[in-house]
């Protein structure tokens, strides 16, 4: 695996910057310092906005975030990816039979619907915004600025962009994170992964020659990562801007890498539960 690298020399006060933000997960109160902080680091010099998806979910206010979200698109140059817990909260509220309500429920969805004041015996379809699910499931799978390829999750290797399908877009693990550099086309900018075998320290970004992972587990650590990236320079991060807030979780046995079936699938195997690993809030077990 290549060694991390170090981010570039600091950008210029002129410089085109992209700021790539990492999963949110309900922490609202992260996702207010964090645009206040590029208001202040940005200044005059020309820029836009990408967050990572994973808005909803295991956090305390969702509803709260897709709202600020919503509005922030109007007043400044934002790209919002779809995540996969975007994904899994539209499946379950428009067709929960099949497993698909409860499996959202199991990946921290029971604290969106907290966050709406509802629980999973409410008419959810009524309950949540109609704008709210119309923009989740109009969110892209990804973008990218001619040096770089953002996305959620990852992307296969050795496939090229056009090629690649939305379940990758949104669920892949270990065949890209164990990926050589040469197996993709460019830079890749994603979150979804916050620890791993390669990524011991859950609360710092990953800084490889091919890929930046900027999943900070902003839900538990109370850390929520901003990579800086200047938009005509190729390769990773410039600078690295961190909101801190306060941490409310714990590390458990993360589900699969993969897409979840509709119904439940298999317990993991305990070689897979040693290697994979999730944040879950202070004192739920459950999931």
């Amino acid at each position: 695996m290549p060694e991390p690298t170090e981010p570039a020399s600091p950008l210029t006060a002129s410089s085109p910057r992209t700021y790539a933000i990492g999963d949110v997960h309900g922490r609202l109160d992260l996702v207010v310092r964090a645009v206040e902080a590029i208001t202040e680091h940005v200044g005059d010099a020309p820029f836009r906005v990408i967050f990572l998806g994973d808005y909803v979910d295991r956090g305390p206010d969702s509803r709260g975030v897709i709202d600020l979200l919503m509005d922030l698109q109007r007043r400044w140059p934002v790209v919002c990816l779809k995540g996969n817990h975007e994904e899994l909260m539209l499946q379950a509220i428009r067709q929960p039979a099949g497993g698909r309500l409860k499996r959202w429920l199991e990946y921290g969805g029971d604290r969106t619907l907290a966050s709406y004041g509802l629980d999973e015996d409410s008419d959810l379809a009524g309950g949540i915004p109609s704008e709210h699910l119309r923009w989740m499931a109009g969110l892209p799978y990804t973008t990218g600025d001619g040096h770089r390829i953002y996305v959620h999750a990852g992307l296969m290797p050795g496939t090229p962009v056009h090629r690649q399908n939305e379940q990758t877009f949104l669920w892949i693990r270990e065949r890209f994170l164990q990926a050589r550099a040469s197996e993709f086309e460019a830079h890749v900018v994603h979150g979804h992964t916050p620890i791993w075998e390669g990524k011991p320290n859950p609360a710092e970004p990953e800084l490889l020659e091919h890929r930046t992972n900027v999943d900070t587990a902003a839900f538990a650590t109370g850390v929520l990562s901003i990579a800086v990236f200047d938009a005509e320079r190729p390769g990773g991060p410039v600078e690295l801007l961190q909101i801190r807030g306060k941490a409310v979780g714990r590390i458990v046995a993360d589900p699969a890498d993969e897409a979840p079936s509709p119904t439940p699938s298999p317990p993991s195997s305990p070689a897979r539960r040693r290697r994979w690993f999730g944040l879950l809030p202070a004192g739920d077990a459950s999931r």
